[in-house]
């Protein structure tokens, strides 16, 4: 099932739910003839949308918002927070191309900061599912809850198969290692899934674990990775600064506990637009290029190095 299918099924069996877009209808194209005056397209304007979806929402609907990732979280921020975040109603954002799915955008089109930006909000929740399989699977509970959540929307696909038992603020176990587990969420666990079949071609053992419920997290998951795996990778299409390396800081703090963790993400910079793969390939995240990253660090075992290449010249 594709998402504008689930929408479009959950839509037709719960009257309550609005499907709401400014100008961005790549993901419910087919939805307006369905739903007719339940479909409202305010335009260029992400503001006014998210304060009617507000105003929706105080009159007991269930508004589905869209736009293109960087806008819907930074344009419109104020008013998630203030109109949705706030008074905590449910209020959903379904963010388009985030971080770098992106690819040939540049700065301005480029959310790299969305996830910080968004679990910083009062109620908000946030989530970053892994593949479509992974999103049509948690949609349908994020939907139903009643807190505003921002999802990092994934329509790709990949080959696992993922559990069907999705809860808000549990993490998806995919295995379990002692010589490395990788944390990750969003697009990037295709690439994770790649590099843990090298590195268990070189003889580690390794975890992964899908971080797919960012707010609430699962701090029992990183806790058990931190207490078992002599190293502990962090994976992110965003800054380093708020993503999944703080949020595994801010649990290992708040328990008193430490770990050896190797960070990968964005250093304070956006990356080279181009065509996805090759962007992956400039930037140092294609599953062949963490897994070689990895296996440098824990052969000569020095500190992780969080500053990935700079623009070429």
């Amino acid at each position: 099932m594709t998402y504008e299918e689930l929408l479009t099924k959950i839509a037709l069996e719960d009257e309550r739910f609005v499907v709401m877009t400014a100008e961005n209808r790549a993901l419910v194209r087919n939805i307006p003839q369905v739903l007719g005056n339940r479909f409202v397209d305010t335009g260029i304007t992400e503001q006014t949308m998210i304060g009617a979806a507000a105003g929706l929402a105080l009159r007991g609907r269930i508004p589905v918002t869209h736009a293109l990732a960087s806008f819907l979280s930074m344009r419109a921020f104020e008013f998630v927070r203030t109109d949705a975040g706030i008074p905590n109603l449910p209020v959903k954002l379904s963010s388009f191309i985030p971080g770098f799915l992106s690819d040939g955008n540049g700065p301005t089109h480029q959310a790299v900061e969305d996830v910080s930006l968004m679990r910083g909000i009062p109620n908000m929740t946030v989530f970053a599912p892994a593949d479509e399989e992974d999103l049509v699977t948690m949609l349908p509970q994020i939907w139903n809850s009643p807190n505003p959540a921002y999802v990092r929307i994934n329509t790709r696909k990949t080959d696992y198969k993922h559990s069907a038992n999705f809860e808000i603020g549990k993490a998806e176990v995919v295995s379990k290692g002692s010589d490395v587990t990788i944390l990750v969420y969003g697009m990037l666990f295709e690439q994770a899934l790649i590099a843990v079949g090298i590195l268990k071609n070189q003889g580690l053992s390794v975890g992964l674990v899908n971080m797919r419920s960012l707010k609430p997290v699962d701090e029992q998951a990183i806790l058990e990775v931190a207490a078992t795996s002599k190293l502990v990778v962090t994976l992110e299409d965003h800054f380093l600064t708020g993503g999944l390396y703080s949020i595994v800081a801010e649990t290992l703090l708040k328990n008193r506990t430490t770990a050896n963790v190797l960070p990968f993400a964005l250093n304070e910079r956006w990356f080279k637009p181009g065509r996805l793969n090759e962007l992956m390939e400039y930037e140092g995240f294609t599953g062949k290029q963490i897994a070689e990253k990895i296996l440098g660090y824990t052969t000569n075992a020095v500190q992780p190095e969080i500053v990935l290449p700079e623009f070429a010249e």
